[in-house]
Order: structure tokens, then sequence, then C-alpha cells
């Protein structure tokens, strides 16, 4: 969108754009967006903060210019306006996170950022203030999204350890699809993934994307149906992703989430099936085919890769369900494995 970066990191990206729109809401590997009101990283973990919370909330923000800059985006409500307060916070500090809301609640009231004719409300308010704190670094401001940029509209049903949206998005993207290629899912779960591929070829205009899904449980395939039935064409199987019922050769890309090593009944038993899977994810892939795969065990990953030589052309740490992860993008054939790529 034009923006500039001016902070990236684990969780938070502070950017500056020319302009706020409601174009910032159709960011789709985010799952909320904020107007910034102040930041810091100069938390002492200590007592003393909670003074210094109640005074950045006070005096640093310009209050009703991100109010008009909200309203922007959402209309101002039409009778008595709305708002509600979020806090978020992570890490041992010397106080709770009650006191932290407090002291947040108490620099909104000196700044009189709410008129008496604001009421408080736990749902749909029509402003949101929220303050995340995570260790020394706290960041304040008001909520442009809402709870559908992180959950979607059309993915209502949802399986055990379902990917979020926003992590599908992200690996959509990696995949790299063109008009007319053959994209599998072969543990699609509920979904998600080709959900937002579908999306993401319709918002890019790409023309006609061939989507493929399976999975071995029967109520994941239900899940899956039910969610894409609300986005777009998809071709769904039930299927061992070990032995699929697909020629030699003929999908463009793969992308796929397969279970963590948490979700078997031991880790052990994640080398013999990523071994499994990857044999073949390579006999069902053209040559010079993309693979997008997500796994907490990214040296079993690797293990299981190095008999096909694929070529590792990205790897990225995520977070995923409070756990870490890579999201990995492999290409098959051009003469070699180059195992060692870095992680970004």
């Amino acid at each position: 969108m034009g923006g500039e970066i001016k902070k990236a990191e684990r969780g938070i990206v502070l950017f500056r754009v020319n302009e706020i729109t409601p174009d910032l809401l159709k960011l789709r590997c985010v799952e909320d967006v904020f107007l910034l009101a102040w930041g810091t990283d100069s938390l002492t973990y200590r007592p003393p903060d909670l003074k210094q919370i109640q005074y950045w909330t006070a005096k640093e923000p310009k209050w009703q210019h991100l109010l008009r800059l909200h309203h922007a985006v959402h209309p101002k409500p039409k009778g008595k306006p709305t708002f509600h307060l979020v806090t978020q916070m992570s890490g041992t500090h010397g106080y709770r996170r009650i006191d932290a809301a407090r002291a947040m609640a108490m620099g909104l009231g000196q700044a009189a950022v709410f008129p008496s004719s604001w009421k408080p409300a736990e749902e749909n308010a029509a402003v949101e203030v929220w303050m995340t704190i995570r260790g020394a670094t706290a960041v304040c401001g008001l909520r442009l999204s809402d709870r559908t940029m992180r959950h979607r509209t059309w993915k209502t049903e949802h399986v055990p350890a379902s990917l979020r949206p926003t992590m599908a998005a992200a690996m959509a993207r990696m995949v790299g699809t063109v008009p007319d290629n053959l994209v599998l899912d072969p543990m699609c779960g509920a979904g998600t993934i080709l959900g937002e591929l579908i999306e993401l070829s319709k918002r890019r205009r790409a023309g006609h994307l061939n989507v493929l899904g399976g999975d071995v449980e029967i109520v994941a395939l239900r899940a899956a149906g039910a969610n894409l039935r609300r986005v777009g064409p998809a071709f769904m199987s039930r299927w061992d992703a070990t032995c699929l019922p697909i020629a030699n050769e003929s999908i463009d890309r793969i992308v796929s989430n397969p279970p963590f090593g948490k979700q078997l009944g031991s880790p052990e038993e994640i080398g013999p099936l990523y071994q499994s899977m990857v044999r073949e994810y390579d006999r069902v892939l053209k040559d010079d085919g993309r693979v997008v795969l997500l796994v907490s065990e990214q040296q079993a990953l690797r293990d299981a890769i190095r008999p096909v030589k694929w070529q590792a052309q990205r790897q990225l740490k995520v977070e995923t369900l409070g756990q870490d992860a890579v999201i990995s993008v492999w290409r098959k054939g051009g003469g070699g494995s180059t195992l060692d790529a870095e992680i970004e």
C-alpha cells in the first residue's frame, strides 16, 4: 500500500501510510490494525511503569485527531456512542494486567477522550482502545479492525488445531500461483489454506485457479466443504496424504500444514510421516513445481526432503497456536538441494 515500515518485531509491525482509508482493512496477513497512540520499549517491569502508562496515555497522543481518522473509516454512530478498553499483557511484571488497565483508563479520563455522553460497552463498541504489553514493550492505539479481520466471514466451521486464516493467507501468498495452476492441499483440515488461495486469486483477478483438497478425517472434510462453498469451487476428496489417488507429475503447487509432533501419539512418529508424505508429494508434483509447508519439526522435514533433492527457496520463522514453527518454500528440480537456506 505504499507504506513505510518503521519497526517490526515478533507480533507487531509499526508502519506509516500517506492516508488512512478502509483499504487498510483488506490486509490479509495481520489479525488487527490499529491507529498508534503511543508506544515505548522502556518499561522497567516495576510498579512505576503504571504512572508512566497513565502519563503517556494522557499526554502523548492527539486523541481527537485519532478519533477523526477512526471515524473516516468507521463513521460515528447515531445516538449515544460506546467505547471499550482492552489490555493485554505477557511477561513477568511487578504489577497485574488489571493495574495496567486501570492506569490506561485513568490517562484516558485525564485527557477527557470520551465525554460523559459516551458509554462503556463490552461488545460492538463504536471505538476500542487497546494496550498491549510484552516485556519491556508497550503499544496503545485505536482499533480499526473488528473480529472478522482475523476470523473471516466465510470460515464458520472449525476443527481442532485449525490454522488461523492470517497464517493461511501468508502461505497462500508464498505459493505463487498463476491462472490454470492445479494447487493441492493434501491435509486440508477445515479448508483454511484453500479458502485463502481462492480469495487471493479473486483479489488479484488472476483467472481461474483449480484447487484440490483432501483429508483422512471425514469431520474435517465436512467442515472444509461448508467453508469453501462460501468462497468458490474446490474439489474435495477423502484420502491418505501418503497415498494420493493422483497421477504422477500432475500438480503445479502443493501447500500443506501437516501435523506437528504434539498432535500425534508420540514425537517419534513425525519423522516417518514426513518421509512418506514428502515421497508422495514429490511423485505428484511437476518438475519445477513449488511446495509450501508449515511445520514445527524443521529438522525432521529437512531429513525427509534430502533424498528428493528439492531446493529450499525461503524459510520463515512464525508462531502458530503458541508454538514456534517454520513456513518453508521448496522447488522440485533445479539440479540439487540447498538445505542450508537461511531462516528468516
